[in-house]
């Protein structure tokens, strides 16, 4: 067999596996290794490769960056810190038809400038703004949709562990890649608001509720929410302005967020030792889980390069004519339909390797492309069969809830185009992306 025909083969071969339930890692490790040995005739040389491979892929200073992260998340989730963003929204918006749905929109899109973790968002958000907006009158799927489509926030506003994940697989630096996702994600938190408030006027039995629908909230005074509001910015003005400012490098700003998480935490009194426990065995399983699939993607993709696959595919796409919008494009839609079946870490895995070679060969600013590439993969996130951030919401509500699967993804849809049509801006308009850097 030639190295083109071991290539598409193992492809052929990777989404049967998946698609019938294998790991992605394991299948990535599995057909890297059969691959290698078919092509070099050599058993000795794959698992010499294997070795190396694992080796090189997380042993780059830049991946510390993500158990700091997610630990900084987790410790901000423990602490309440959503809960407080949420208190202060849900009075800013108290007035408005959809207000609470508004609320929580804005309320995650705080809480993603210090997480990034779209999947600590879904879980927080389900046990403190659903049953708000349920008691006052929202219908369940719209209480649900909410919280499933901000969520995402959380891996487009920095700092974004999808961001990180993305700089280390194609070497560009995080830090323009945090600075690149700033417009879009507050754009899409903009949307999503002013999507909220159009549903309450022109389709107002889809998502109930009224336009005093918090009125018999308790008012907070100016100390209350400064005192809700201040470890919050100062948070958020400890990492992404250190890292802006030149005072940290991302790994070090992940380090400097994760202690000042923890130290807020201990000050709110909200922290024990049982949830710090539980907190550091999670932020292990998430950062063994992300180191799992990097490297099995990092051998993949040292597979492909033996094959020469990459080059000639590159070289196949610049002969044929077709623009670099058009690859784009293509790799849009089938990050999009991957999302049916897979987490966005994964299609990154597996997507990235194939593409970022033919791209760069067409002149593709790589960071650019960085936005895209998130917010393809996180609309994954809102639709069927697999939507994460729907499993996450589910599993959270627990088994005793009245809301379905199905109301959730129904909830979810308007959530999942309005993302779409933001993915599209910038794809038209890449400005919205690169204009900060």
């Amino acid at each position: 067999m030639s190295g083109l025909e071991i290539a598409f083969g193992s492809i052929a071969v990777m989404l049967v596996l998946i698609w019938s339930g294998l790991h992605v890692a394991i299948t990535l490790i599995l057909l890297s290794f059969i691959g290698v040995w078919l092509l070099r005739d050599n058993f000795d040389l794959a698992a010499r490769m294997m070795v190396a491979a694992f080796k090189d892929s997380i042993s780059d200073y830049l991946f510390g960056v993500v158990p700091l992260f997610v630990l900084m998340g987790l410790v901000v989730s423990v602490a309440g810190i959503g809960r407080d963003t949420f208190d202060v929204a849900q009075q800013a918006f108290r007035r408005i038809r959809g207000g609470l749905g508004v609320a929580t929109v804005a309320a995650n899109a705080v809480f993603a400038a210090i997480t990034g973790i779209s999947i600590a968002s879904a879980a927080v958000f389900t046990k403190v703004a659903v049953p708000e907006m349920r008691r006052h009158g929202y219908t369940p799927h719209f209480a649900v949709g909410v919280v499933a489509g901000s969520s995402v926030l959380g891996m487009l506003i920095p700092p974004s562990l999808l961001f990180i994940l993305y700089g280390v697989l194609t070497e560009q630096s995080v830090g323009d890649l945090f600075i690149a996702g700033i417009i879009p994600g507050l754009l899409l938190a903009v949307i999503y608001a002013l999507g909220i408030v159009a549903m309450g006027r022109f389709t107002p039995a889809f998502i109930g509720g009224g336009p005093d629908d918090a009125e018999d909230a308790p008012l907070m005074g100016w100390g209350e929410i400064a005192a809700k509001l201040l470890p919050i910015l100062a948070l958020v003005a400890l990492v992404l302005g250190g890292i802006y400012g030149g005072l940290f490098t991302p790994t070090e700003a992940g380090a400097a967020g994760a202690a000042g998480a923890l130290l807020i935490a201990v000050l709110k009194r909200r922290l024990s030792w049982s949830d710090f426990w539980q907190v550091l065995v999670q932020t292990g399983h998430t950062t063994a889980a992300i180191c799992f699939l990097i490297m099995g993607a990092s051998l993949y993709s040292r597979m492909l390069a033996f094959s020469g696959m990459p080059n000639w595919l590159g070289t196949s796409v610049i002969e044929s004519g077709f623009s670099a919008e058009g690859v784009v494009l293509a790799m849009m839609l089938v990050m999009i339909v991957l999302g049916t079946i897979l987490d966005s870490s994964s299609i990154l895995l597996l997507v990235l390797p194939i593409a970022v070679p033919i791209l760069q060969g067409l002149g593709v600013d790589l960071v650019w492309l960085g936005v895209i590439a998130i917010l393809s993969v996180e609309i994954g996130l809102l639709t069927p069969p697999f939507g994460i951030a729907v499993y996450v919401i589910k599993s959270t509500l627990g088994p005793d809830s009245d809301i379905t699967l199905g109301q959730i993804f129904l909830g979810a849809a308007p959530f999942a185009a309005m993302m779409g049509a933001v993915l599209l801006l910038v794809f038209f308009f890449p400005f919205l992306a690169t204009a900060l850097l």
